[in-house]
């Protein structure tokens, strides 16, 4: 709301997990913005993860393209969350905001490998709630640990619902984009997340590759073999991989042939 008093366009994307079961998912995130819903400055686009791993979804980067080519001026993404393997955020976004609240055992959390390598800002919410000032005073002992980064995050606390500190949230998401700016790691980071990108639809495209071996029962065949313990896994993946790049390799060729 405030960057829209401003006359920014800003672009959401939502993203919720996907039902390891049945691969459904509950899009809520619109229900917490409702108010912006009717705003032409503000698009809001919910998705899920559809089974994919590091807290985003498959068309996440795709979408923040999008956005940006419709001149948004600045684009949220909202992961499902960030445990110790949800960190792929930090290869498609500029800034990554951290959010975390007292009482709900993030003292714990941000201890855990990666999670505190990915945050350039750190944010408490529901400050006014009890143990807000030792989640802050543990946040700021454990960046005192990694002093290799040339930005230090700041450690910020806001109550969301009341507007309380959220300018001032801003004004850190600027001067982290300034700074990346001067120090030329705004490039660097757009690299790494072109590269994740490539490896993304690479993945993509060898488990389309994977899936027509499975609609032929291919698959089912070796898995029969290692359960009659006829043939170990290793060996079998071995095997099925040689013959997936040959299947490609030999597919290529055949285009080649008809060009």
């Amino acid at each position: 709301k405030i960057l829209r008093e401003q006359g920014k366009t800003v672009g959401i994307i939502a993203i919720d997990p996907t039902s390891p079961f049945t691969g459904g998912a509950l899009l809520g995130d619109r229900i917490r913005m409702q108010d912006l819903s009717l705003d032409k400055g503000v698009f809001i686009r919910s998705m899920s993860t559809r089974g994919h791993l590091g807290g985003l979804s498959q068309a996440t980067q795709a979408t923040v393209k999008i956005l940006d080519a419709l001149g948004k001026d600045i684009i949220f993404i909202e992961t499902v969350g960030v445990g110790q393997s949800e960190v792929d955020i930090v290869k498609v976004a500029d800034t990554v905001v951290l959010v975390s609240m007292p009482g709900m055992g993030d003292d714990v959390q941000i201890i855990k490998a990666g999670i505190m390598e990915i945050g350039d800002i750190f944010v408490i919410n529901k400050a006014d709630k009890e143990g807000c000032e030792r989640l802050a005073t543990e946040i700021e002992m454990m960046l005192d640990l990694n002093q290799n980064k040339r930005w230090r995050p700041p450690v910020l606390k806001t109550i969301a619902t009341e507007n309380v500190g959220i300018k001032k949230l801003l004004e850190e998401i600027d001067r982290h984009i300034k700074y990346l700016k001067e120090s030329g790691e705004l490039e660097q980071r757009r690299r790494e997340s072109a590269k994740k990108e490539i490896f993304d639809l690479i993945q993509e495209q060898w488990k389309e590759i994977l899936s027509t071996f499975v609609d032929n029962g291919f698959l089912n065949k070796i898995v029969t073999k290692i359960v009659k313990r006829e043939e170990d896994p290793y060996t079998a993946v071995e095997k099925l991989s040689n013959i997936l790049v040959h299947s490609y390799t030999q597919g290529g060729a055949k285009n080649d042939r008809k060009d």
